[in-house]
């Protein structure tokens, strides 16, 4: 039998077994192994502009603190105090002078030194000025902030290159964020992304989509460490206006889908084995034409979102079933599915 961690090439391959899908082990192991060891994105530049504001987010069960210092300084420390391991901050907030427990009230500077410990003078050898808080990477990329726990991850420009060239003269990061959607799916975070990653099924789940995009000229470009789905957009001018239609995705659980004067980023966050959130922001050029669209835009977007839950829920319980075995991809159709698949089994084997 072959080894379901060994690719096969793509005229030849399989999805990958229903086990996959299932159980808090794989969860686990996926959280340390693929989350741990990538780029999150974890906010957006706007959030982060002054010194003082700061965001709170967790990265694969990893509470995570971001804040601009008082040099300009875009930094991310994991949201642990180094006494306790209380929380630095519990929410987002613009301005703070500095970070303080909400547990003993330890207080660090905005760059992680720490600055005041109360009522710890009878402690012996203890300094404050021995005591930081462990930095993280961080990267802000066309207005976007993304972090890595981990020092072992790809090379961001490695990750995202191309992207920005491609989608010329679109400019990203002259778009402002409008709104954030929530989504808690009952499915495995793998289900949406496999959903996701192909046109397959275009015709036969979304059919207000289908009538704006040419499926005939529907197509997809991989690349080390994300992959494109490309097509022409027709018919669409009340919706997203003239042009091309971009479908990015980055491994492991970005999304960003790029029309004329529109950007909406999709992160794709487990909730445990069978159930996952995911997050949808938008972002608009600041013209006339692409405002007054946003309206369209959501009522559609939440139309295609409806017709992907229901469909990602009824797969999940499929794979449940204990009647699935590892279905054929269609070459001309799954690129991007095996690619995803694949980039997943070399992250299970380093495991």
């Amino acid at each position: 039998m072959t080894d379901p961690q060994s690719p096969l090439p793509l005229e030849r391959a399989r999805a990958l077994p229903a086990r996959y899908y299932a159980g808090d082990a794989m969860l686990a192991m996926e959280q340390a192994s693929v989350f741990h060891r990538s780029w999150q994105l974890v906010a957006h530049q706007g959030q982060l502009a002054e010194p003082g504001d700061h965001v709170v987010e967790e990265v694969g069960g990893v509470p995570v603190l971001l804040v601009r210092g008082q040099d300009g300084v875009l930094r991310a420390f994991p949201n642990v105090c180094r006494h306790r391991a209380g929380p630095l901050a519990l929410c987002n907030g613009k301005g703070a002078r500095a970070l303080h427990c909400r547990y003993h009230g330890w207080t660090y500077t905005l760059e992680g030194q720490l600055r005041s410990a109360p009522e710890m003078q009878g402690a012996a050898d203890f300094d404050v000025g021995d005591i930081r808080l462990p930095p993280l990477r961080v990267h802000a990329w066309q207005g976007l902030v993304f972090v890595a726990l981990h020092d072992d991850v790809p090379p961001f420009d490695e990750v995202y290159a191309g992207i920005a060239e491609r989608i010329a003269p679109i400019d990203l990061a002259a778009m402002r964020f409008h709104r954030r959607d929530r989504y808690d799916i009952a499915c495995n975070w793998k289900v949406y992304v496999d959903n996701f990653l192909e046109g397959y099924h275009l015709p036969h789940v979304h059919p207000g989509l289908s009538k704006v995009l040419d499926y005939r000229a529907y197509d997809t470009v991989l690349f080390p460490w994300h992959s494109l789905q490309h097509s022409p957009l027709r018919d669409s001018g009340d919706l997203y206006g003239e042009g091309d239609a971009f479908y990015y995705f980055v491994y492991p659980n970005i999304m960003l889908n790029i029309m004329p004067g529109r950007l909406q980023t999709n992160r794709i966050l487990p909730l445990g084995p069978g159930r996952c959130r995911v997050e949808f922001d938008y972002y608009y050029a600041q013209d006339d034409a692409a405002l007054a669209r946003t309206a369209n835009d959501q009522a559609f977007s939440d139309e295609v979102q409806a017709e992907d839950i229901a469909i990602c829920e009824a797969v999940q319980k499929g794979l449940a079933s204990g009647f699935y075995e590892a279905g054929r991809l269609c070459p001309k159709r799954e690129s991007g599915v095996w690619h995803f698949h694949n980039l997943l089994r070399a992250a299970y084997g380093d495991a």
